[in-house]
């Protein structure tokens, strides 16, 4: 999984990246919030981000603010990282748009269980936008009959909108993703082709004797 850390700070953002580079983690570094931003609007941008929150140019709290006013990045998970530990200030984070924060400066074990909460979290929102494209994708193609179809009780043909009749596997075909292959159920095949069979063969045996 890839990882943007966003911090302004050269120590802290060599400690998170070599951190997470050791556990398995592909890391992009941002020093700014202005090319954390740039980052995440490339193809394939990182789903789960580690944020500080006092940076130049684009501090942190904007930038959650940004991401979560384009559809886009919705799903982007925000672990914010600040050296504010008052509750007020935690709480301001998260009500912008963050999902976790880590204080500093931060205990190794702790970021390595946040962002594995962070990774399935992501990882749990991939599936769900999988199967929702899937679904979407199913519905798009199923095209349903409905409604009353009048059917000629003799011939079987079916009465379309514009009042002409046709084959009902002509009408389902175009009114559906169906595709027919023709046999001859066994109801059939003794009431008609069997007859029919039979009385060739007493044909050709009566032209025989002649």
């Amino acid at each position: 999984m890839n990882i943007l850390i966003a911090e302004d700070d050269p120590v802290s953002s060599y400690m998170l990246e070599t951190t997470l580079t050791k556990w398995g983690y592909d890391v992009i570094v941002a020093n700014d919030g202005e090319l954390a931003l740039q980052a995440l609007q490339q193809k394939d941008a990182p789903q789960l981000i580690i944020l500080d929150w006092m940076m130049p140019n684009l501090d942190g709290i904007e930038l959650c603010k940004r991401l979560r006013e384009d559809p886009a990045k919705q799903s982007t998970y925000i672990i914010l990282l600040t050296a504010k530990s008052d509750k007020k200030d935690v709480v301001i984070g998260l009500d912008l748009g963050a999902d976790d924060y880590i204080t500093k400066p931060f205990d190794s074990e702790e970021l390595r269980a946040r962002v594995r909460v962070g990774a399935r979290m992501v990882e749990l929102q991939q599936t769900l936008a999988d199967r929702i494209t899937q679904l979407q994708d199913a519905i798009a193609n199923v095209k349903q009959l409905q409604g009353i179809l009048p059917i000629c009780s003799h011939c079987k043909k079916v009465r379309d909108d514009q009042n002409y009749w046709q084959q009902v596997e002509s009408y389902i075909s175009k009114h559906t993703d169906a595709e027919f292959s023709h046999g001859i159920c066994p109801d059939c095949f003794e009431k008609i082709t069997k007859t029919q069979i039979e009385a060739l063969k007493h044909r050709m045996r009566r032209d025989t004797k002649y």
